[in-house]
């Protein structure tokens, strides 16, 4: 079993329910991301993708920020004199956003508070983002002087139409949860207090499905956002033909047989159960 205990910046803990809860850990800067925690979270999602106690993987932040972003101090100034450890801060944070984008495994950004910045990089690539109501998002670049850089225009431009992402990127204005919501940032805002159940709901109904029709269900739709439709149709009908072989569970004939043979399932309405 891989050992998640010699982290600092993050924390990792799996619980009964084969839920990981990643918690970003440095609420004294309202968990602004540094160096240490780039690289820690590299490798805690390598040993998470392989790790069979983990089912699905939520990400948060410990106190009442989900991230403030960069922690500009030690990420900037501090490697001012130091070439060799931004690059590798910078290749970390590309490695552990594309890891947590593609792991085969359900990802949920569940956002407790302060969200600004680069921490719409881990919010972008999580698959399901659920939001507190009285959660704060926003883009504060432009009054430093700076530009949303790495991926974030682009990640926050996906997320949500071009007006809105001109207007928070413009004016640096706060949003809330529900304005996030609303804007296609999140999935659904429920009150503070509510939000770490509701977010294991998800969780719960994510791991009543097969894990292999959930990894490949996610990889396709993310491969043909961008795809013209011709090589769309194309790309799913071979992702399916893969499926089929790639399903220890068989989950497809297991169902067919219950619906159209023993008449015991109804599609659309939940899982087939799994053995």
């Amino acid at each position: 079993m891989p050992d998640y205990s010699a982290y600092t910046a993050i924390k990792v803990e799996i619980d009964a329910e084969n839920i990981a809860w990643i918690t970003f850990n440095r609420p004294e800067k309202r968990n602004a991301m540094s160096p240490a925690l780039h690289f820690e979270m590299e490798d805690a999602l390598m040993k998470l993708e392989t790790d069979d106690a983990c089912k699905v993987m939520v990400v948060t932040g410990a106190g009442d920020s989900f991230s403030a972003g960069m922690d500009l101090k030690e990420y900037f100034r501090a490697t001012d004199n130091n070439p060799d450890l931004r690059f590798r801060s910078l290749t970390a944070v590309k490695r552990w956003s594309d890891l947590l984008t593609w792991t085969r495994k359900p990802t949920i950004a569940m956002i407790n508070g302060w969200c600004f910045g680069g921490a719409f990089a881990p919010l972008a690539a999580c698959d399901i983002c659920v939001a507190a109501e009285e959660a704060t998002f926003g883009l504060s670049e432009v009054n430093w002087g700076i530009l949303p850089g790495g991926n974030i225009a682009k990640v926050f431009s996906d997320l949500c139409n071009s007006r809105d992402a001109l207007f928070y990127a413009m004016t640096g204005r706060t949003f809330d949860g529900k304005k996030a919501v609303q804007m296609g940032v999140a999935n659904m805002a429920v009150p503070l207090a509510d939000l770490r159940e509701e977010t294991r709901k998800i969780c719960r109904e994510l791991m009543a499905k097969g894990p292999a029709v959930l990894a490949y269900t996610k990889q396709a739709v993310k491969a043909v956002r961008d795809l013209p439709m011709d090589m769309a149709w194309e790309y799913l009908g071979a992702k399916s033909q893969a499926l089929r072989g790639a399903d220890p569970e068989k989950t497809r004939e297991k169902g067919m047989a219950e619906f159209l043979d023993k008449k015991t399932y109804r599609p659309g309405l939940q899982p087939v159960k799994r053995s």
